[in-house]
């Protein structure tokens, strides 16, 4: 796959799936792509180094997958 993906600003902790997670906008949808991992859920905050490598991972994730639904979880080892 050969998706475009524009991720919104919007990185935040979600409590209820214990992972970070941020939206983007794929093909006019809105999506929302969760990261769990031990190692970031215990982070309390994320810096723009670590966020711009979640982004790569998801770029990454899109270009082998395609989504069901609104939500992508991508699992991480670390």
């Amino acid at each position: 796959m050969n998706q475009a993906i524009i991720f919104n600003d919007d990185l935040s902790f979600d409590k209820t799936q214990e992972a970070w997670c941020f939206t983007g906008m794929l093909s006019g949808q809105r999506i929302t792509i969760y990261f769990h991992s031990f190692s970031l859920g215990r982070l309390n905050e994320i810096d723009s180094c670590t966020k711009f490598d979640l982004e790569e991972i998801a770029e990454l994730w899109f270009e082998k997958n395609e989504p069901e639904g609104d939500e992508v979880h991508i699992n991480m080892k670390a």
